[in-house]
C-alpha cells in the first residue's frame, strides 16, 4: 500500500532503503548486481554499487557482495566461470563505483594500485553546513578509539600531530599517536543551500571511514544521514538544522530514517591505458539534492 502524502511516500522509501537487499536470494541478488554492471573486459568488472548492501559479511548480515561473487560470475560468464575477486572496499552505506577483477592475479594487479595511491577517486557527499574554506585538504591522522558512554562502542577519530598552545596560540607539535594512520582528503564545495552543501572528495589515503571523520570532526560537516560520526559521545540520530528538515519535508524525530549521502562518483584505473568509470548518484540522492535545491554540476 503506497502512501498518497509525499512526504509520507518519501519516508517509506527512506525506511526501506537499507532492509531491501537484505531480504532478497542470493541469486537475485546476483541479478542485481549484473543488471548494475557499467563495464567489463577480460580482467575487470565494474558495478555500480547499490545502498544498503555490505561488501563483507558479518553477524546479522544475510546478504554481502563478497558471498555472491561467485554467482555474479556465471550470470556474466557462463556455467564455467571462475569466482570474481573483491579489489577494494566501499562502506555498507555508501554507493557507486566498485571494481571487481575476473583472476587471482589481476585482483593482485589493482589492489598494488590502490595501496600505491594510483587510483583516483572522487566522492560526491551531500553534508550539514559549509566548510571553511570552500576548499583545500584536510591532512589529519586517524585513530580508533573506545568512546565511553552509556553505550560504549568504537568510532574512527583524529588524532592530530598539532595543537594551539593556550598561552601564545601558537601551534605546537605533539607526540604523535602510534597507533595512528596518516590520512589525506581533499576537498571542494559544488553547491551550497538549504543549510548544506555538496561536496566533491578526493581521499589521498585510504584510511576506514576516512572521509565521514575528515567531514565531520576536521570541517565540522558531517554527511547528510551519518548517525555514526555527528555526534561524538553518543549513538544518536543526527540533528538537523530546521531549514534543512522544512525542505526535505522531514520531521527531526524521523531523521534516523535518512541515509548515509555518500557517493563514489568516479574512479580512474591506470590499467595500460586509463580507464575513468562514472556512475550517477542513486535516486534518492538525486531526490535529496532536489528537494535542498542543490544543483548538480554538469559534467
Amino acid at each position: 500500500q503506497i502512501p498518497k502524502d509525499p512526504r509520507q511516500r518519501w519516508l517509506r522509501e527512506l525506511t526501506a532503503l537499507s532492509q531491501q537487499l537484505q531480504q532478497v536470494h542470493p541469486n537475485v541478488l546476483a541479478k542485481i548486481l549484473k543488471e548494475r554492471t557499467v563495464y567489463q573486459n577480460e580482467e575487470i568488472v565494474v558495478i555500480d554499487k547499490p545502498y544498503g548492501l555490505p561488501v563483507h559479511g558479518g553477524p546479522g548480515i544475510k546478504n554481502c557482495i563478497a558471498d555472491v561473487l561467485p554467482i555474479l560470475a556465471k550470470m556474466l560468464e557462463n556455467m564455467k566461470a571462475d569466482p570474481l575477486h573483491l579489489c577494494h572496499r566501499l562502506d555498507k552505506e555508501t554507493t557507486g563505483v566498485m571494481v571487481l577483477a575476473r583472476s587471482k592475479e589481476a585482483a593482485e594487479k589493482i589492489r598494488l594500485l590502490f595501496k600505491t595511491r594510483q587510483v583516483e577517486k572522487i566522492y560526491w557527499a551531500v553534508v550539514l553546513g559549509d566548510p571553511d574554506p570552500v576548499e583545500g585538504v584536510v591532512e589529519i591522522p586517524i585513530v580508533e578509539k573506545e568512546v565511553q558512554s552509556h553505550q560504549s562502542h568504537y568510532k574512527m577519530t583524529l588524532a592530530p600531530n598539532y595543537r594551539l598552545c593556550p598561552e601564545d596560540g601558537k601551534v605546537v607539535r605533539i607526540r604523535r599517536n602510534r597507533s595512528a594512520e596518516s590520512a589525506v582528503t581533499r576537498y571542494r564545495r559544488l553547491a551550497a543551500a538549504s543549510a548544506c552543501s555538496l561536496l566533491e572528495l578526493q581521499p589521498i589515503t585510504g584510511v576506514k571511514h576516512q572521509i565521514r571523520v575528515h567531514l565531520a570532526y576536521g570541517l565540522g560537516c558531517p554527511i547528510l544521514g551519518d548517525h555514526k560520526y555527528s555526534h561524538w559521545s553518543k549513538l544518536a540520530p543526527q540533528k538537523l538544522p530546521e531549514l534543512t528538515l522544512r525542505r526535505l519535508k522531514l520531521e527531526q524525530s524521523k531523521a534516523r530514517h535518512l541515509p548515509l549521502h555518500l557517493h563514489a562518483h568516479r574512479l580512474c584505473l591506470p590499467l595500460g591505458q586509463p580507464l575513468d568509470f562514472v556512475c550517477k548518484p542513486p535516486l534518492f540522492f538525486q531526490k535529496t539534492l532536489r528537494k535542498l535545491e542543490l544543483d548538480i554540476p554538469k559534467d
